[in-house]
Protein backbone atom coordinates (compact mmCIF):
# COMPACT_ATOMS: atom_id res chain seq x y z
CA UNK A 1 0.00 0.00 0.00
CA UNK A 2 2.83 2.41 0.87
CA UNK A 3 4.44 1.74 -2.50
CA UNK A 4 1.26 2.90 -4.25
CA UNK A 5 0.65 6.01 -2.11
CA UNK A 6 4.10 7.61 -2.60
CA UNK A 7 3.99 7.80 -6.43
CA UNK A 8 0.46 9.22 -6.23
CA UNK A 9 1.57 11.89 -3.76
CA UNK A 10 4.49 12.89 -6.00
CA UNK A 11 2.18 13.11 -8.98
CA UNK A 12 -0.16 15.49 -7.16
CA UNK A 13 2.74 17.62 -5.93
CA UNK A 14 4.13 17.99 -9.43
CA UNK A 15 0.68 18.84 -10.76
CA UNK A 16 0.38 21.57 -8.11
CA UNK A 17 3.76 23.04 -9.03
CA UNK A 18 2.84 23.07 -12.70
CA UNK A 19 -0.41 24.90 -11.95
CA UNK A 20 1.33 27.47 -9.73
CA UNK A 21 3.72 28.61 -12.46
CA UNK A 22 1.14 28.52 -15.23
CA UNK A 23 0.28 32.25 -15.15
CA UNK A 24 3.95 33.28 -15.43
CA UNK A 25 4.63 30.71 -18.15
CA UNK A 26 1.78 32.13 -20.23
CA UNK A 27 2.26 35.78 -19.27
CA UNK A 28 2.19 38.33 -22.07
CA UNK A 29 2.78 42.06 -22.48
CA UNK A 30 0.30 44.63 -23.75
CA UNK A 31 1.15 48.10 -25.04
CA UNK A 32 -1.37 50.67 -23.77
CA UNK A 33 -1.89 54.26 -24.91
CA UNK A 34 -3.27 56.09 -21.88
CA UNK A 35 -4.86 59.54 -21.75
CA UNK A 36 -2.62 61.80 -19.67
CA UNK A 37 -5.33 62.53 -17.07
CA UNK A 38 -5.43 58.83 -16.20
CA UNK A 39 -1.70 58.52 -15.44
CA UNK A 40 -1.79 58.00 -11.67
CA UNK A 41 -4.70 55.53 -11.49
CA UNK A 42 -3.42 53.53 -14.45
CA UNK A 43 0.02 53.14 -12.90
CA UNK A 44 -1.64 51.61 -9.84
CA UNK A 45 -3.94 49.44 -11.94
CA UNK A 46 -1.03 48.16 -14.05
CA UNK A 47 0.87 47.12 -10.92
CA UNK A 48 -2.17 45.30 -9.53
CA UNK A 49 -2.87 43.73 -12.93
CA UNK A 50 0.65 42.30 -13.13
CA UNK A 51 0.51 41.01 -9.55
CA UNK A 52 -2.87 39.37 -10.09
CA UNK A 53 -2.42 37.93 -13.60
CA UNK A 54 1.30 37.80 -14.38
CA UNK A 55 0.66 39.88 -17.50
CA UNK A 56 2.51 43.16 -17.93
CA UNK A 57 1.12 46.46 -19.23
CA UNK A 58 3.57 48.84 -20.90
CA UNK A 59 2.08 52.32 -20.55
CA UNK A 60 2.49 55.41 -22.71
CA UNK A 61 0.83 58.67 -21.59
CA UNK A 62 -0.25 61.60 -23.74
CA UNK A 63 -3.01 63.54 -25.46
CA UNK A 64 -5.82 61.51 -26.99
CA UNK A 65 -5.62 63.45 -30.26
CA UNK A 66 -1.94 62.63 -30.66
CA UNK A 67 -2.55 58.97 -29.90
CA UNK A 68 -5.23 58.91 -32.59
CA UNK A 69 -2.74 60.24 -35.15
CA UNK A 70 -0.11 57.73 -34.08
CA UNK A 71 -2.50 54.78 -34.19
CA UNK A 72 -3.78 55.68 -37.65
CA UNK A 73 -0.15 55.90 -38.78
CA UNK A 74 0.64 52.40 -37.55
CA UNK A 75 1.84 52.84 -33.95
CA UNK A 76 1.78 49.36 -32.35
CA UNK A 77 -0.50 50.17 -29.40
CA UNK A 78 -2.89 47.35 -28.52
CA UNK A 79 -5.30 49.18 -26.21
CA UNK A 80 -6.36 52.83 -26.14
CA UNK A 81 -7.63 54.37 -22.91
CA UNK A 82 -9.02 57.56 -24.34
CA UNK A 83 -10.00 60.81 -22.64
CA UNK A 84 -13.21 60.86 -24.69
CA UNK A 85 -15.68 58.49 -26.30
CA UNK A 86 -15.50 59.84 -29.84
CA UNK A 87 -11.92 58.80 -30.63
CA UNK A 88 -12.42 55.08 -29.91
CA UNK A 89 -15.67 55.17 -31.90
CA UNK A 90 -13.84 56.77 -34.81
CA UNK A 91 -11.08 54.16 -34.68
CA UNK A 92 -13.66 51.39 -34.72
CA UNK A 93 -15.39 52.94 -37.72
CA UNK A 94 -12.05 53.18 -39.52
CA UNK A 95 -11.22 49.53 -38.83
CA UNK A 96 -8.46 50.26 -36.31
CA UNK A 97 -10.37 49.05 -33.23
CA UNK A 98 -12.09 45.71 -32.70
CA UNK A 99 -15.89 46.09 -33.00
CA UNK A 100 -17.98 45.82 -29.82
CA UNK A 101 -15.02 46.10 -27.43
CA UNK A 102 -15.53 49.75 -26.49
CA UNK A 103 -16.73 50.62 -23.01
CA UNK A 104 -16.61 53.62 -20.66
CA UNK A 105 -13.96 52.91 -18.06
CA UNK A 106 -14.37 56.28 -16.30
CA UNK A 107 -16.24 59.58 -16.40
CA UNK A 108 -13.86 62.44 -15.81
CA UNK A 109 -14.29 65.56 -13.68
CA UNK A 110 -12.85 68.96 -14.56
CA UNK A 111 -11.48 71.24 -11.84
CA UNK A 112 -10.10 74.75 -11.69
CA UNK A 113 -6.96 74.35 -9.59
CA UNK A 114 -4.20 76.45 -8.07
CA UNK A 115 -1.14 75.20 -6.24
CA UNK A 116 -1.71 78.06 -3.79
CA UNK A 117 -4.02 77.17 -0.88
CA UNK A 118 -7.08 79.42 -0.62
CA UNK A 119 -6.57 80.97 -4.07
CA UNK A 120 -9.45 79.22 -5.85
CA UNK A 121 -12.82 79.73 -4.17
CA UNK A 122 -15.61 77.17 -3.94
CA UNK A 123 -17.63 78.78 -6.76
CA UNK A 124 -14.82 79.52 -9.22
CA UNK A 125 -15.42 83.27 -8.95
CA UNK A 126 -11.67 83.82 -9.19
CA UNK A 127 -12.10 83.55 -12.97
CA UNK A 128 -13.99 86.84 -12.89
CA UNK A 129 -12.39 88.60 -9.95
CA UNK A 130 -8.88 87.22 -9.63
CA UNK A 131 -5.84 89.23 -10.65
CA UNK A 132 -4.03 86.25 -12.17
CA UNK A 133 -1.42 86.54 -14.87
CA UNK A 134 -1.78 83.13 -16.54
CA UNK A 135 -4.55 80.54 -16.79
CA UNK A 136 -3.47 77.13 -18.09
CA UNK A 137 -5.62 74.78 -20.19
CA UNK A 138 -4.83 71.75 -22.31
CA UNK A 139 -4.92 72.25 -26.08
CA UNK A 140 -8.67 72.02 -26.82
CA UNK A 141 -8.01 70.73 -30.34
CA UNK A 142 -6.47 67.47 -29.14
CA UNK A 143 -7.27 67.20 -25.41
CA UNK A 144 -10.89 66.62 -24.26
CA UNK A 145 -10.25 68.30 -20.89
CA UNK A 146 -9.05 71.38 -22.75
CA UNK A 147 -12.24 71.38 -24.80
CA UNK A 148 -14.29 71.05 -21.61
CA UNK A 149 -12.39 74.01 -20.15
CA UNK A 150 -13.26 76.19 -23.15
CA UNK A 151 -16.93 75.12 -22.95
CA UNK A 152 -16.96 76.02 -19.26
CA UNK A 153 -15.51 79.47 -19.84
CA UNK A 154 -17.99 80.08 -22.66
CA UNK A 155 -20.90 79.12 -20.39
CA UNK A 156 -19.59 81.43 -17.65
CA UNK A 157 -19.11 84.26 -20.12
CA UNK A 158 -15.45 84.82 -19.25
CA UNK A 159 -13.72 83.61 -22.43
CA UNK A 160 -13.05 87.06 -23.87
CA UNK A 161 -11.77 88.33 -20.52
CA UNK A 162 -9.29 85.52 -19.93
CA UNK A 163 -8.25 84.82 -23.53
CA UNK A 164 -5.11 87.03 -23.36
CA UNK A 165 -3.99 85.16 -20.24
CA UNK A 166 -4.39 81.62 -21.55
CA UNK A 167 -1.39 79.32 -21.81
CA UNK A 168 -1.85 75.95 -23.47
CA UNK A 169 -0.32 72.67 -22.46
CA UNK A 170 0.20 70.00 -25.09
CA UNK A 171 -1.81 67.68 -22.85
CA UNK A 172 -3.39 67.74 -19.42
CA UNK A 173 -0.15 66.55 -17.77
CA UNK A 174 1.79 69.53 -19.07
CA UNK A 175 -1.09 71.81 -18.10
CA UNK A 176 -0.92 70.53 -14.54
CA UNK A 177 2.83 71.09 -14.55
CA UNK A 178 2.37 74.74 -15.53
CA UNK A 179 0.20 75.29 -12.46
CA UNK A 180 2.20 73.09 -10.08
CA UNK A 181 5.40 75.01 -10.84
CA UNK A 182 3.72 78.41 -10.49
CA UNK A 183 4.21 79.38 -14.12
CA UNK A 184 0.42 79.74 -14.20
CA UNK A 185 -1.47 80.91 -11.12
CA UNK A 186 -4.34 78.57 -11.90
CA UNK A 187 -5.57 76.19 -14.57
CA UNK A 188 -8.21 73.69 -15.63
CA UNK A 189 -7.00 70.16 -14.92
CA UNK A 190 -8.47 66.73 -14.25
CA UNK A 191 -9.65 66.08 -10.70
CA UNK A 192 -7.61 62.87 -10.75
CA UNK A 193 -4.40 64.91 -10.98
CA UNK A 194 -5.01 66.70 -7.68
CA UNK A 195 -6.89 64.02 -5.77
CA UNK A 196 -5.87 60.79 -4.08
CA UNK A 197 -7.93 58.59 -1.78
CA UNK A 198 -10.87 60.92 -2.23
CA UNK A 199 -9.11 64.10 -1.06
CA UNK A 200 -7.52 67.12 -2.76
CA UNK A 201 -3.81 66.62 -2.13
CA UNK A 202 -2.58 70.22 -2.42
CA UNK A 203 -3.53 73.79 -3.24
CA UNK A 204 -7.14 74.87 -3.78
CA UNK A 205 -9.72 73.75 -6.30
CA UNK A 206 -13.21 74.31 -7.65
CA UNK A 207 -14.93 71.24 -9.01
CA UNK A 208 -16.62 72.39 -12.21
CA UNK A 209 -20.34 71.49 -12.32
CA UNK A 210 -21.06 68.87 -14.97
CA UNK A 211 -23.69 71.07 -16.65
CA UNK A 212 -21.04 73.61 -17.72
CA UNK A 213 -19.48 71.29 -20.31
CA UNK A 214 -20.18 68.13 -22.27
CA UNK A 215 -19.72 64.92 -20.25
CA UNK A 216 -16.18 63.56 -20.29
CA UNK A 217 -16.90 59.91 -21.03
CA UNK A 218 -13.55 58.14 -21.23
CA UNK A 219 -13.74 54.99 -23.34
CA UNK A 220 -11.39 52.05 -23.71
CA UNK A 221 -10.98 50.21 -26.99
CA UNK A 222 -9.18 47.03 -27.98
CA UNK A 223 -7.18 47.90 -31.08
CA UNK A 224 -6.83 45.51 -34.01
CA UNK A 225 -3.16 44.98 -33.14
CA UNK A 226 -4.18 43.60 -29.76
CA UNK A 227 -7.03 41.24 -30.61
CA UNK A 228 -4.83 38.13 -30.41
CA UNK A 229 -2.91 39.23 -27.34
CA UNK A 230 -3.82 37.44 -24.11
CA UNK A 231 -2.62 40.34 -21.94
CA UNK A 232 -4.71 42.83 -23.92
CA UNK A 233 -7.85 40.74 -23.54
CA UNK A 234 -7.14 40.24 -19.84
CA UNK A 235 -6.58 43.95 -19.20
CA UNK A 236 -9.83 44.93 -20.92
CA UNK A 237 -11.65 42.62 -18.50
CA UNK A 238 -9.55 43.70 -15.51
CA UNK A 239 -10.55 47.35 -16.00
CA UNK A 240 -14.17 46.33 -15.43
CA UNK A 241 -13.36 44.51 -12.20
CA UNK A 242 -13.90 45.57 -8.61
CA UNK A 243 -10.23 46.23 -7.79
CA UNK A 244 -9.62 48.48 -10.82
CA UNK A 245 -12.87 50.35 -10.26
CA UNK A 246 -11.97 50.97 -6.65
CA UNK A 247 -8.70 52.58 -7.74
CA UNK A 248 -10.44 54.64 -10.41
CA UNK A 249 -13.05 55.90 -7.96
CA UNK A 250 -10.40 56.93 -5.43
CA UNK A 251 -9.08 59.46 -7.98
CA UNK A 252 -12.42 61.22 -8.34
CA UNK A 253 -13.81 59.49 -11.42
CA UNK A 254 -17.35 58.15 -11.69
CA UNK A 255 -18.87 55.53 -13.96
Amino acid sequence: MLHRIVPLTRHLLLAGLTYSVLPAAHADTVSVAVAANFTAPMQKIAAAFEADTGHKAELSFGATGKFYAQITNGAPFQILLSADDTTPAKLEKEGKAVPNTRFTYAVGTLVLWSAQPGYVDAQGAVLKTGDFKHLAIANPKIAPYGLAAMQTMDKLGVTARVQPRLVQGENIAQTHQFVATGNAQLGFVALSQVMADGKITSGSAWQVPANLHEPIHQDAALLETGKGNAAALALMQYLKGEKARGIIKSYGYSF
